[in-house]
């Protein structure tokens, strides 16, 4: 569980994010939207501990993040919105081994851990294939491994659909399903919900650095437009049954 308490964040004179109090539970599917300067990628780079807080308090699973930064990006694996800023080796293999590596765990256990995670976003196979020679959505896919393979209670991701082609957006897109059927917490961060609103179990807008949506999608994506964000023409509200999330 991710949760903020009283969240403020300023840069220099620049209140960021003003008194944000969320939770997102284990397993739920969270759109953060906003326009560009709205406090989106402020606030979710604090559940990892990218960002200190100047105020209030930011915890995942009961543990204050500034206080075990470690356990946080354990627990919150973040893909960003440029993979490139990310990615940190030079094969498929090597860069998804990088994360468990530094967790000092043995080779056996990072070895499944990394097969496992290329498995997730359909690339089993190609570890040694050269990260410079990978199209957009394929780096976007092994971003998307790494944090995997952390095995993080969240996958965070910012803006993944940015620069993407038709294609590569709905290969991440099948890869996002696949995990939150799977039961892992997602936060897609963006401003555009046209590739992702059927994911979601739950909309958190924000403007002016503040929590001005928190609803379910079908409550939610009537007020979204006045905030600058971009829903479906059409859409309707994804059939849902007892206990399955997105």
């Amino acid at each position: 569980m991710i949760r903020t308490e009283g969240l403020v964040h300023r840069y220099g004179d620049v209140v960021a994010v003003d008194d944000v109090s969320i939770t997102i539970s284990d397993g739920e599917c969270v759109i953060v939207a906003g326009a560009n300067g709205s406090g989106k990628t402020t606030l979710v780079r604090h559940f990892n501990g990218l960002l200190e807080p100047d105020e209030g308090r930011v915890t995942v699973n009961g543990r204050d993040v500034a206080a075990d930064t470690v356990a946080a990006r354990t627990a919150v694996g973040m893909v960003f919105q440029e993979p490139r800023d990310q990615l940190v080796a030079a094969t498929i293999g090597a860069d998804v081994a990088f994360g468990p590596e530094n967790l000092g765990l043995d080779r056996p256990e990072i070895d499944r851990r990394v097969e496992t995670a290329l498995s997730a976003v359909n690339l089993s196979g190609r570890e040694d294939e050269r990260v410079h020679e990978l199209s957009g959505g394929e780096r976007e896919r092994v971003a998307i491994a790494g944090a995997l393979a952390m095995e993080p209670d969240h996958l965070v991701l910012d803006e993944p659909f940015t620069g993407l082609d038709a294609p590569a957006r709905e290969s991440v897109l099948d890869r996002l399903r696949a995990l939150s059927a799977s039961g892992a917490g997602i936060v897609i961060v963006t401003h555009d919900l046209r590739d992702v609103l059927d994911l979601a179990d739950r909309v958190v807008a924000m403007a002016d650095g503040r929590v001005v949506v928190d609803d379910a999608p079908a409550d939610a994506v009537e007020s979204l437009p006045e905030y600058d964000v971009r829903v479906p023409d059409r859409w309707r509200p994804r059939r849902t049954e007892p206990d399955v999330r997105c």
